[in-house]
């Protein structure tokens, strides 16, 4: 059964990023283990725990419990993340995630050259967020995370499901979310195509 690492970066109750990833992780199916991360003691990283991290990542112990969340992403077969769009980019609980699992080797290693490359599994991350006003640029929200995705974890394809403009005045919101569904739908049906054609090649 297909492992999902689901990252729950959404605030607010009632969520319209958090409905639509409920929306994809019933249409992907797998065993889902989120990590809600307003509900997680996690924390920026400093010198204390850099130091810590960087000497038992230099005897490749990663049995801490500060090395949880990266361990969860090397070993989970597709990676989602709910985020919001604020202030041109995600809330800063995410960034600190991100923090704890760019881990050397467990996450990414670096080559001869310099170059790092990955050392998880996963196939696909998939990214949903909303905003209420419009998004400006994926640079720093989307485009950040696959840029994390492609260059550090090895995870060569992400996909973006986004619904914007949800806040401005006369916009209709159940039509929005709607088109986003059908988004989902589309770009969720090659996947699944994706993962049915890889089982098949496994069984011959």
């Amino acid at each position: 059964m297909m492992n999902i690492l689901f990252v729950n970066a959404c605030v607010r109750q009632n969520s319209r990023t958090k409905h639509l990833a409920d929306e994809v992780l019933a249409r992907l199916g797998g065993e889902v283990t989120e990590i809600d991360l307003q509900q997680e003691a996690i924390h920026p990283l400093t010198a204390a725990t850099l130091k810590k991290r960087d000497s038992l990542a230099a005897k490749n112990d990663f049995e801490d419990e500060m090395f949880r969340y990266a361990r969860l992403l090397a070993k989970a077969d597709k990676l989602v993340i709910a985020a919001p769009y604020w202030d041109l980019s995600f809330p800063s609980l995410l960034k600190v995630f991100i923090e704890s699992v760019n881990v050397v080797g467990l996450t990414f290693a670096y080559g001869e050259n310099g170059v790092p490359y990955g050392l998880c599994r996963a196939d696909e991350m998939i990214y949903i967020t909303t905003a209420g006003g419009h998004i400006v640029s994926d640079e720093f929200g989307y485009g950040y995370l696959q840029r994390q995705c492609e260059m550090f974890y090895g995870i060569p394809h992400t996909t973006c499901i986004k619904a914007e403009g949800l806040d401005v005045v006369g916009a209709d919101v159940d039509q929005i979310l709607a088109d986003a569904k059908k988004e989902i739908d589309i770009k969720l049906n090659g996947t699944l195509s994706k993962i049915h054609h890889k089982g098949r090649n496994n069984n011959e």
